[in-house]
């Protein structure tokens, strides 16, 4: 099912909103491994990351964000990309790190990418779900996005949000509001688990693979913790946001740890019970 004949999510915004600035690689980012193998060109406007069979590359911000909308355009690894990961990503560092997840699983030429998301607390992740996109990310650049607030966090493709995940604190469910994130991507040699559960290995004869990064941007929003604030209680999402939500989650998500009751034996995590948009 085609997108075309949709429009774009409506996303409101409140008086949270501080500050707003367009990224340059250059000034914005470090390059953290992978050598030459990650390139930064055009005045530093565009930023590329490459995988051979020696090693991959990464690049990590040089500022840390605590709440805010990141924005960052992704052209993925074209053709056969089995047995590697894109990964984009928040994350705050040590064992009880908060961590907020794009992973862009490779696949075999025709087939169609899978999106992991996932959400860690103080070193806790296992909330995963996971995505077909309804477009080849391999043709031309899309946006990718993640909404930060004390509430809630949204995952959004080319402005479409495909999952939230509220804050659950009331019933005991940590939530990530306390660590400043610095923003991360890499791409790395996963084919023990990326494509078909590492039934399908890379073909390194295509290597290298290359994903292409631009127009990243952030928005930050006050570092507020308070769900009393009135602007942070603001839904995030209006009754537009909301369908193309349920549209996402209908007809593309293809894994959701809230409904996976062979994997939590002893009844699903307390957050499932909350809502379908988790």
């Amino acid at each position: 099912m085609g997108f075309s004949g949709f429009a774009l999510v409506g996303v409101v915004f409140s008086c949270l909103l501080v500050a707003t600035s367009a990224g340059n690689f250059y000034q914005d980012f470090d390059i953290t491994w992978g050598g030459n193998r990650a390139r930064i060109f055009k005045g530093g406007q565009l930023l590329s990351l490459s995988l051979d069979r020696v090693s991959g590359s990464g690049f990590q911000s040089k500022n840390e964000y605590l709440f805010g909308r990141i924005d960052m355009q992704l052209k993925l690894v074209a053709g056969n990309s089995a047995g590697t990961v894109t990964a984009y990503y928040l994350s705050s560092q040590g064992p009880t790190h908060d961590e907020i997840d794009f992973e862009f699983l490779g696949n075999v030429s025709g087939d169609p990418y899978i999106v992991h998301t996932n959400v860690f607390t103080q070193g806790k992740g296992n909330r995963e779900q996971q995505f077909y996109l309804w477009f080849d990310p391999t043709r031309n650049f899309h946006t990718y996005s993640i909404i930060w607030k004390a509430q809630h966090i949204i995952f959004l493709v080319d402005n479409i949000p495909i999952r939230v995940f509220k804050n659950a604190e009331s019933i005991g469910v940590p939530f990530p509001k306390s660590q400043p994130m610095k923003i991360y991507s890499s791409l790395w040699n996963a084919d023990d688990w990326a494509t078909r559960g590492g039934l399908v290995k890379a073909d390194w004869s295509k290597s290298p693979f290359t994903a292409y990064y631009r127009n990243f941007n952030v928005t930050s929003f006050k570092s507020t913790t308070s769900l009393s604030d009135a602007g942070l209680l603001t839904n995030e999402l209006d009754a537009h946001g909301r369908r193309r939500l349920r549209w996402a989650q209908k007809y593309f998500m293809i894994y959701n740890y809230c409904t996976d009751l062979k994997r939590f034996p002893q009844g699903l995590p307390p957050e499932c019970r909350r809502g379908r948009f988790l």
